[in-house]
């Protein structure tokens, strides 16, 4: 439920000094603007101490690292990219250099979520829209003929999933982006967790980062309300044409955004069930944008842990 559209970085997979609206969904699903927003105050940071005979869930300590690789406490690295085996030309991602690693996600003419009730005319276009140059994973986001494209590739992440197999499944996790865009009205990042069951909204959904690419950066955590969608909303103030890393921890009963190292706040409304990671860009969810709008969405790094 994140928008993001970059330049090319200064210093690619470098990590940066720490510094410091409504949520989008997969095809298929309802969006999100029809969700009861709340605006929860950060969660305690203590834990209570688990009582006499229960079985205290295994919840990493809460960490606020901005680095690309390596363990860290409670945590398990497990993957991690920087793109920097070589540029692949636009349409050609992710090409024989990283596709163990890749998928470019829905194929050319797959309706985005606007796309669903606008007769195709927003979706998403990956020979059109993905690239890989200057060590960055690009999107370069336009329209074509009326169309305005988008694109939603996918890591494959190891893990266990089988039923079904799914190359990016994980039941909690870490995951941390380097990426910045240019400022491009009514395209948006919806980088989200999306349940394996596709039963939603009952098995939740994450966003994070979110964001049309001319406003702030925010988080958002879907649950089912009454058999209806409805969404908890954690706001930055920063806006995506800097570069900033974007954490969010995905603990039993607690989701927590990081934005450079600094807590936005802590949801409870946690999924618990297996998703699976997306990075879901596109168009038209609070307005659209111009039809001669075009810009770049940039990810330097992609790094992903799970509890140890």
């Amino acid at each position: 439920m994140f928008t993001s559209a970059s330049a090319l970085p200064a210093e690619p997979s470098a990590a940066p000094t720490p510094a410091s609206q409504a949520a989008s969904s997969r095809p298929g699903a309802p969006t999100s603007e029809a969700g009861a927003a709340t605006q929860p105050a950060p969660a305690p940071l203590r834990r209570p101490a688990p009582q006499a005979g229960a079985v205290a869930a295994l919840i990493p300590p809460r960490t606020t690292d901005v680095t690309m690789t390596g363990d860290l406490p409670g945590w398990k690295h497990v993957f991690v990219e920087d793109f920097s085996a070589g540029d692949v030309p636009l349409g050609g991602f992710p090409g024989p250099l990283y596709r163990a690693r890749w998928s470019a996600g829905y194929k050319d003419g797959t309706p985005d979520t606007a796309g669903q009730k606008n007769d195709g005319k927003t979706g998403y276009y990956p020979s059109k829209v993905l690239s890989v140059r200057n060590g960055t994973l690009d999107w370069y986001l336009h329209s074509e003929n009326g169309i305005t494209m988008g694109a939603a590739p996918m890591p494959k992440i190891p893990n266990t999933a089988s039923n079904p197999p799914r190359a990016n499944s994980l039941l909690y996790g870490r995951y941390s982006v380097r990426y910045r865009a240019d400022a491009l009205p009514g395209f948006k990042t919806a980088w989200l967790l999306w349940p394996d069951s596709g039963v939603w909204p009952r098995d939740g959904e994450v966003d994070y980062p979110e964001g049309d690419l001319a406003k702030i950066i925010y988080g958002a955590v879907h649950y089912d309300r009454n058999g209806r969608d409805a969404f908890e909303k954690l706001d930055s103030d920063q806006f995506v044409t800097t570069w900033h890393v974007a954490t969010m921890e995905w603990t039993p009963g607690r989701v927590e955004f990081f934005l450079d190292g600094r807590s936005l706040g802590v949801s409870n409304k946690a999924p618990t069930v297996p998703m699976h990671l997306i990075l879901q860009t596109e168009s038209c969810l609070t307005g659209c944008p111009a039809p001669t709008a075009q810009g770049h969405v940039s990810l330097d790094w992609i790094s992903i842990w799970v509890p140890a």
